[in-house]
């Protein structure tokens, strides 16, 4: 009788951690907030490294620069990550009309 006391007691005493109320606004990172992942970033925008925090930066749209990763693995050892283009959109080498492999730029196209 004593021992289920103490177990009531105990629980009580501790902190509990319940999820954020339904009616409490999520609030969503905008554009150089920190944050830990994508969902943490408002519409448009990803949790992307910069230096040794992450951010809250813009997915990529046609024509920006982007970066194509050759190995797997390789996206977490840079300090400035960009996000992934927007959807619809590729990571591709960009087509130059000078001779070939003249630059080594990707940018984001459509599929």
């Amino acid at each position: 009788h004593g021992a289920a006391e103490l177990d009531e007691i105990g629980t009580e005493v501790l902190p509990r951690r319940t999820p954020a109320p339904a009616w409490l606004p999520t609030v969503k990172g905008e554009e150089g907030d920190f944050c830990l992942r994508s969902s943490d970033c408002a519409a448009g925008l990803c949790c992307a490294r910069h230096f040794w925090s992450k951010i809250c930066k813009p997915v990529l749209r046609e024509g920006q620069v982007c970066t194509r990763h050759r190995r797997k693995g390789t996206h977490g050892l840079e300090i400035f990550q960009r996000c992934q283009c927007a959807e619809g959109l590729a990571c591709r080498l960009q087509r130059e009309h000078g001779p070939a492999d003249a630059s080594r730029l990707h940018t984001c196209q459509r599929h």
